[in-house]
């Protein structure tokens, strides 16, 4: 080694020189770099109101080099050189690049990513971008929803969504009626109801979320999206997801309006003075004590200006580790009527942490609603606030209720009476707690479980004091009723995400269990109070003189099981070959020993048309999708644990024996068993296309379904007393068909730097068919329902369910105009002409409640800020029996009960005037301008304030239609539908005005 060293010093002096020189270069070429490398960039990171964004990811692209905003939004990086692209990233906003140059400072606005979000879709147990989607699925964003007065969540997809019709009268306390692709039940109730799944609980209530927590609904129409939830989804399933914080952001907000209810539309009946004339041209007069002089206008009485308030408070933050929130809602919603409210309390809070780099994620969320509401016996103040008689003073001289009990006829009770001397109140608690971890077990690998309680608190209380005409002679009548359910749900389930080359596989497997038991409490009603000071607040007070005068609710508590097994496959080629597979077993305590499980297969497949290489060639086109599927689902909601086996009951009539030296009430068989009823079963057909023209300024999605339901259950199937201890029972037999074609488009038909104009169209045609009523072994040819009652009909049907028609099918007499006297006339079976009320055999087929068309259209406007936005919406096609103006039309006992207008053009001596048939039946198409809004936003150059919008709604605007009715918005679901029969609830108008406010 010595001697190596002695060469290398014994080099020449020009190689030593040289050696010297490289050295030197080499040193001064790693300063510069090293120069480079510690070069800084900072700056500062800013949405598109000026506010700063913490969390955002600052990246040099190609490196590993990152970091990310601070709270200020303020960051600092090292870079490589002034060709390195710096990268900002924030989710929920669009990816910006900047190349660094020679700065040392650069500062980035970063929009939100509106398109990204929408893209995104819940199908059940995960999500997917829009355009994978396989089945029929729609999805409506927060900023899209209804505006105004909004009770219920429903009503925020009025009008929205092709091929889902819904339904909300007047009434504060009444919940709409939703019926998706048409009627495929003989059930009422929760049968005919979607399936609600909130942030992924299935089954959970949608009156436990304001509408402004709401960030997306969606909703599977078709078998193939919505067979992974089972049985409970043969009639569509609703996925809300409320709003959650975005990464890197703190928000605070606050949206409230006040409102103005009126009454938008009235019954017009004679006053005091018009039916004393009608009486006297038709040489009739008024019992004394029913004509005091007086000119009372009852609705007047009984009808206000409703007003209501609503607040909601939320906020959240987020950053790379965690997320959280919480929101308070309040509704203060008077109604229309006296003594009709509903107060609301929603409170809710999130919190979701993630460990070990995103590795395992924890979450949880509460949300407790609270409610009180006040209402009255509507049934009979609203029929006796028309037919009760003008001629007379709401007060005797003494302050009491004026009442003649002894008057026949319809209007009987002093209505205000009604509304001041029976209270009725009920206190209703929902609580939903949801836990959820989610753990990534190898790379694309997930694990989710998630457990949720669900408790229903439902308390409710009336008092019919001493003055009430309801409860004459018993000095006060009370009630309480108080009713926990409660729903437990535990799932797991295993996510597979896995990309190699073109091809992209997603898998699912999962295990849920659910227990639900209801009606776990009592109610109790007594009598006779020394006083009404404490109302219903302490029965024990009560004096009743017989055991018969305390009477026990019979509602038994009653425990349901599901137990299921699911999973799924998603397969894409290139990007442009989709496929979509999915099975679930479902097991459910609520059905016969034979027939507990179940299975419910579905698959379906796209083309993107748009992605092949000859779509360049016209590009007019910028989205083409074609998509097929197939499934099946079933329909398990509104049963209760009893529904399948054999109980027992008190038996009908006055069966008593002897029971230990006591007499005791007789109990026997109250409801055969069926070991073989299992859950109505709903096969769907599905082909859709998606498309967009010219980038996408225009969107649309047309579909065409055939959806068939088989094993129909019915409660009333006639069976032999030799093999049953009762003569019917509770089986499956029929078939319903539904088919039609929906169309939903968007289209971008101004856009300039200043003003925007979109339009929403949808429109959709259902047909709807009962297939069979009969088996093998369960024969029924025909089905009876409707039976509205009213003077001298209390026996006829005026509905048939039967073979070939459509659910709704009405079957009336046929009305033949007056005869010569004035008197209704009717055609019988036989074809003759008769001026006497028809047998019930002379009824005939006339039309059905079923809509040929449902249609929507929405429009948007924006003029810098200023926006504008209104919807139209209505049916076609369909009829509505007014059974409520049948039964105001009698002029015969004008002496007895007020009259309408119209019915002064009847002669008196029409004794048939008010007798229900075809006379009675009316379109039921209307055409209703639903909401308009017209906001400004404001945006103060203040940093602590992001937007504050200012809007005025109005509901209701007007309607257009035929109908003579209050309103043709007549529910058309359940087993009979387009009925209006009592249905004096007035149809309101709203006007209100609100602000929201972010900062």
């Amino acid at each position: 080694m010595k001697k190596n060293y002695k060469l290398i010093f014994r080099l020449p002096a020009v190689f030593r020189l040289k050696a010297m020189l490289t050295v030197m270069t080499v040193m001064l070429l790693s300063l510069t770099a090293s120069a480079q490398t510690g070069k800084t960039v900072k700056g500062r990171v800013v949405d598109e109101s000026n506010n700063p964004l913490p969390g955002v990811t600052v990246s040099v692209k190609g490196s590993s080099q990152a970091t990310s905003t601070n709270g200020s939004g303020d960051y600092s990086i090292k870079i490589n050189g002034t060709q390195d692209i710096l990268t900002f990233a924030l989710i929920g906003s669009v990816t910006q690049e900047v190349q660094a140059g020679g700065r040392a400072e650069i500062n980035v606005t970063l929009s939100g990513d509106s398109k990204l979000l929408k893209d995104v879709i819940v199908i059940g147990y995960g999500t997917s971008s829009k355009k994978d989607l396989t089945g029929a699925i729609t999805s409506v964003q927060s900023e899209d929803f209804n505006q105004g007065v909004m009770v219920s969540p429903a009503q925020l997809l009025q009008g929205k969504v092709a091929g889902l019709n819904i339904t909300k009268s007047g009434d504060p306390n009444a919940k709409p009626a939703t019926v998706l692709r048409g009627p495929s039940t003989l059930r009422e109730g929760a049968a005919i109801e979607p399936f609600y799944v909130i942030d992924g609980v299935p089954g959970a209530s949608i009156d436990l979320l304001a509408p402004a927590d709401i960030e997306t609904i969606d909703i599977l129409k078709d078998a193939s999206s919505t067979a992974i939830y089972g049985s409970r989804a043969a009639n569509g399933v609703i996925i809300v997801t409320t709003k959650r914080s975005k990464n890197g952001q703190s928000r605070l907000s606050y949206s409230g309006y006040g409102a103005m209810e009126s009454v938008s539309k009235k019954y017009e009946m004679l006053s005091a003075a018009e039916l004393r004339q009608y009486l006297a041209d038709n040489n009739q007069t008024l019992n004394a004590e029913d004509d005091d002089n007086s000119n009372t206008n009852w609705q007047d009485l009984l009808e206000r200006t409703g007003y209501s308030q609503n607040h909601n408070v939320s906020y959240g933050g987020a950053s790379q580790s965690a997320d959280y929130g919480a929101s308070v809602n309040y509704l203060d919603n008077k109604g229309i009527l006296k003594n009709t409210s509903l107060k609301r309390t929603i409170v809710r809070g999130y919190i979701n942490q993630r460990f070990f780099n995103d590795k395992l994620k924890l979450g949880l969320t509460i949300t407790n609603s609270a409610s009180n509401s006040s209402d009255i016996y509507q049934s009979i103040a609203l029929s006796n606030m028309l037919f009760y008689l003008p001629t007379v003073s709401p007060f005797n001289t003494d302050g009491t209720y004026k009442e003649n009990y002894n008057r026949t006829g319809s209007g009987t009770r002093n209505p205000l009476s009604i509304v001041d001397n029976n209270e009725i109140n009920n206190l209703n608690n929902k609580t939903l707690i949801n836990g959820m971890a989610q753990i990534e077990i190898l790379s694309g690998l997930k694990f989710t479980a998630s457990a949720s309680t669900q408790k229903d608190q439902n308390n409710y209380s009336t008092y019919l004091n001493s003055q009430s005409g309801l409860a004459r002679g018993v000095n006060g009548q009370a009630r309480k009723s108080d009713v926990l359910n409660k729903s437990n749900v535990l799932e797991g389930y295993f996510n597979y995400d896995k990309v190699f080359g073109k091809h992209n596989m997603r898998l699912l497997a999962g295990y849920s269990w659910q227990e639900d038991r209801t009606n776990d409490g009592f109610g109790i009603t007594t009598q006779t109070f020394s006083n009404d000071n404490l109302g219903y607040n302490n029965l024990f007070l009560s004096n009743p003189t017989l055991l018969s005068q305390i009477v026990f609710d019979n509602n038994p508590i009653s425990t349901l099981r599901l137990i299921s097994f699911y999973g799924r496959a998603q397969y894409s080629y290139n990007d442009k070959y989709l496929f979509n597979a999915s099975l679930r077993n479902d097991g459910s305590s609520a059905f016969g020993r034979n027939n507990r499980w179940g299975y419910f297969p579905a698959v379906s497949g796209a083309w993107r048309i748009i992605a092949e290489d000859f779509m360049k060639s016209m590009p007019v086109f910028s989205d083409l999708k074609l998509r097929v599927g197939y499934g099946v689902s079933g329909n398990s909601l509104g049963f209760d644990a009893f529904t399948a086996i054999l109980t027992y009951g008190p038996l009908s009539g006055s069966n008593k024996f002897l029971n230990n030296g006591s007499i005791s009430n007789a109990i026997g068989p109250a409801k055969n068993e069926n070991p073989n009823l299992k859950w109505e079963s709903t096969a769907t057909t599905n082909i859709g296309l998606d498309f967009g023209l010219f980038n996408n300024r225009i969107t649309g999605a047309l579909d065409y379904y055939v959806k068939k339901t088989s094993d129909l259950i019915y409660n009333r199937y006639d069976v032999s007393t030799t093999q049953f201890f009762l003569p019917t029972i509770t089986a499956n037999a029929g078939k319903i068909k539904n088919s039609g074609i929906e169309l939903s488009l968007s289209a971008m038909v101004v856009k300039s730097a200043d003003f925007s104009w979109r339009t929403s169209p949808n429109i959709s045609h259902n047909n709807n068919v009962i297939e069979s009523l009969s088996d093998e072994f369960y024969k029924i040819s025909v089905i009876q329902t409707a039976q509205v009652g009213g003077k001298g009909q209390s026996g006829n049907y005026s509905q048939v369910i039967q073979p070939g028609a459509a659910l709704g099918t009405f079957n009336l007499w046929n009305y033949a105009g007056k005869n010569a006297a004035g008197v209704s006339t009717y055609i019988n079976a036989n074809g003759e002409t008769i001026a006497t009320q028809p047998l019930t055999t002379d009824a005939k087929l006339a039309g059905d409640a079923q809509p040929k068309l449902i249609y929507g259209w929405n429009n948007s406007f924006n003029y810098k800020r200023w926006d504008l936005n209104f919807l139209v919406r209505g049916v076609l096609g369909n009829k509505i029996l007014n059974a409520t103006k049948a039964g105001l039309n009698n002029p015969a006992d004008a002496k007895l009960q007020n009259i309408p207008k119209f019915t002064v053009d009847e002669s008196f001596n029409d004794i048939n005037a008010y007798l229900i048939s075809d006379r009675f039946l009316e379109s039921g198409s209307y055409l209703r301008l639903d909401n308009a809004t017209l906001g400004y936003t404001i945006k103060p150059k203040k940093e602590t304030i992001k937007a504050i919008r200012l809007y005025f709604t109005a509901n209701n605007l007007f309607v257009i239609t035929k109908y003579t009715g209050i309103d043709p918005e007549i529910n058309i679901g359940g087993l009979t539908p387009g009925i209006d029969n009592n249905n004096f609830y007035p149809k309101t108008r709203t006007l209100s005005f609100g602000v929201n406010a972010s900062f």
